[in-house]
């Protein structure tokens, strides 16, 4: 089971396209771009504009700009603001885990497992979507330009 859900990926995708645009795009453009509908991308547009990630301009040059820069974005926040909810490793590290788990009163390995989530959280604060936006080079490429 993936971390990121179908959304939450295509989103990173979209903000990862106005990250480099810096006069912004249209719905079109980015679903062209990435070869998916255009009525889903604009859904995405929607809710990154009501979470505050863009901002929507009308009229003939109308479209979406990115509002905040992407270093200043963890992975973590944004996450959590696609969710509506902290992302969990398990039933137990909800909100509320009683909710989601039976054997949440006898567990022996919710400790270990708390811990485990506690360090994937601590990771995903870590990374900002400005890291995921940076240009890689490709695989070899460091080799080439050292002269090895």
């Amino acid at each position: 089971m993936p971390l990121l859900t179908r959304k939450v990926d295509y989103a990173i995708l979209v903000l990862n396209y106005l990250h480099h645009h810096a006069d912004g795009g249209c719905a079109r453009e980015i679903a062209d771009q990435f070869h998916l509908s255009r009525a889903f991308v604009a859904n995405i547009l929607k809710e990154l504009c009501q979470k505050g990630f863009v901002a929507s301009h009308r009229g003939v040059k109308g479209g979406y700009a990115i509002l905040r820069p992407a270093a200043e974005i963890s992975l973590a926040d944004f996450l959590d603001a696609l969710e509506d909810q902290p992302i969990s490793l398990a039933a137990c590290n909800q909100p509320s885990p009683g909710d989601g788990c039976t054997l949440f009163a006898d567990c022996p390995v919710k400790g270990p497992i708390a811990e485990v989530h506690d360090r994937l959280r601590e990771v995903l604060h870590g990374i900002t979507l400005g890291e995921l936006f940076r240009p890689r080079l490709p695989a070899g490429t460091e080799l080439l330009t050292l002269g090895i």
